[in-house]
């Protein structure tokens, strides 16, 4: 059985997936086709800014912008999201509003001029992969709990549990419940 999630949707890891690349992870989906799934981990920080990633490069080595963990594939690449398609083209649309990376020199110039870049910017190493029907079955087990997009949560303080914990409260009384469920029952 096919169960697609549509761009934009963020998949909340329930709270028993122990699977230490995605525990208490929240996932935006940028891509969910018959040939597989793409993602960006939205609340996993590292210790990276866009400034260390790009020493070589005149305006970006300037820049503290943090950047987060995407996913477990691609881990020598960048990814990005942002809300500002005037200002930084050539952007995938994953839905109204958001876009998908674009062109380097307008990030650049982007962020070394607006001191409140952080707020429609958020950079990844590496991002979250699914081969063709992966994702289906994954969601089919009830290993994820789909939620609707939250600029909020995706573009807000990325703090992991917190943010996970707000994405599962957002969905009502069962929310409420997995979000005070600890991953392993045994941990109680």
């Amino acid at each position: 059985m096919e169960l697609r999630t549509t761009p934009g949707t963020l998949l909340l890891a329930v709270p028993q997936m122990l699977d230490p690349n995605f525990m208490h992870t929240v996932v935006l989906i940028c891509e969910h086709t018959g040939d597989g799934a793409f993602g960006l981990i939205v609340n996993r920080a590292t210790e990276l800014s866009l400034g260390q990633l790009f020493e070589d490069h005149a305006t970006l080595a300037r820049s503290n912008l943090p950047v987060l963990e995407g996913g477990p594939v691609g881990r020598d690449t960048l990814q990005f999201v942002h809300r500002m398609p005037d200002v930084i083209r050539e952007g995938y649309p994953v839905l109204d509003g958001l876009f998908l990376g674009g062109a380097l020199e307008d990030l650049a110039r982007y962020v070394d001029e607006d001191a409140y870049a952080e707020e429609h910017v958020r950079l990844f190493v590496g991002y979250s992969g699914w081969s063709a029907g992966q994702l289906d079955s994954e969601l089919g087990s009830g290993s994820w709990v789909p939620a609707p997009f939250d600029a909020d949560l995706v573009f807000g303080p990325a703090e992991a549990e917190s943010v996970w914990r707000r994405a599962m409260r957002s969905l009502g009384a069962e929310g409420e419940r997995l979000a005070g469920l600890p991953p392993d029952p045994t941990w109680n």
